[in-house]
């Protein structure tokens, strides 16, 4: 009994979430947080051969977000909001797009899908896959594969507009991996994008995603190598963000829509606003 009540509430919350999903601009006619705040979506994979999963969305998925996101959000690159926490100006409805990784369905299949939305994106590359056939321990045992990028595909991101950054040498996890090791993964990886696309690469996002993922000593690590930012997993941007624990919110299966993706921001920035009330009264 316990266990139905908890699957109705579930499916209740969800429910609330999709339509406050659904009436975000008029939300925001009524100061709702996300007209001051900002969101970073993360994306891993546009592929149809596989199951929408925790890493993977469908091409009609994503081309359902992208619509979304042009429809309720001002869509803007990940520097230009970092551009603006540096400056602690507001970000006012915006979001910005980002895929960690590097596979080669966001070459294939989701950079198109942008471009048809006229929309850009930040492409976070494990550079050591590059042009490998390594297959990372999530994706062994499978029955679909999912082949990285070569090179070639990168620099033809960059050639089109969108930006890349790093996400490490080898998707190490900077919660454990420490010293010379956690200083290649960093300063390593930056090299040798910096190598293959011959311009600055200053945008960083840590593997794995939460908090104990990164240790403080690495994230110190990560502003030496001289990026400007530290993406992870986390709750919308407001203008106080620090740009080195900068949130990002995962785009998976768990999501029924992109509806359904607003309304969870919208709670999640509603908390966030509460958060940041009580710490400024203390």
């Amino acid at each position: 009994m316990s266990g139905m009540i908890g699957a109705l509430k579930g499916r209740l919350a969800n429910a609330v979430k999709t339509a406050a999903g659904r009436r975000l601009p008029w939300l925001r006619t009524l100061g709702a947080p996300l007209a001051h705040g900002g969101l970073v979506a993360v994306f891993h994979r546009v592929n149809d051969a596989a199951a929408p999963d925790g890493m993977t969305a469908s091409s009609a998925g994503f081309r359902a977000y992208c619509a979304y996101f042009r429809e309720n959000f001002s869509v803007v690159s990940l520097r230009g909001m970092v551009d603006k926490l540096e400056r602690h100006e507001d970000l006012r409805n915006e979001i910005a797009i980002t895929f960690d990784d590097g596979y080669l369905d966001n070459h294939a299949v989701a950079a198109p899908i942008l471009e048809e939305h006229g929309l850009t994106a930040t492409f976070f590359i494990t550079t050591a896959c590059i042009g490998s056939t390594v297959v990372p321990w999530w994706d062994q045992g499978g029955s679909v594969s999912h082949p990285y990028m070569e090179w070639r595909h990168v620099r033809s991101l960059r050639d089109r507009g969108f930006d890349i950054g790093s996400h490490t040498r080898t998707h190490a996890d900077l919660g454990v991996v420490s010293g010379d090791a956690a200083r290649e993964e960093i300063f390593g990886s930056r090299r040798e994008i910096e190598e293959r696309l011959e311009e600055k690469v200053d945008l960083f996002a840590f593997p794995y995603g939460f908090d104990r993922h990164m240790s403080e000593e690495n994230r110190l690590l990560v502003k030496e190598a001289g990026y400007r930012c530290c993406c992870s997993y986390g709750p919308p941007l407001s203008k106080r963000t620090d740009p080195f624990r900068l949130g990002r919110i995962p785009i998976s299966a768990w999501f029924t829509s992109p509806e359904h993706f607003g309304g969870h921001a919208l709670l999640l920035s509603l908390k966030a606003r509460a958060s940041d009330g009580k710490e400024r009264s203390t």
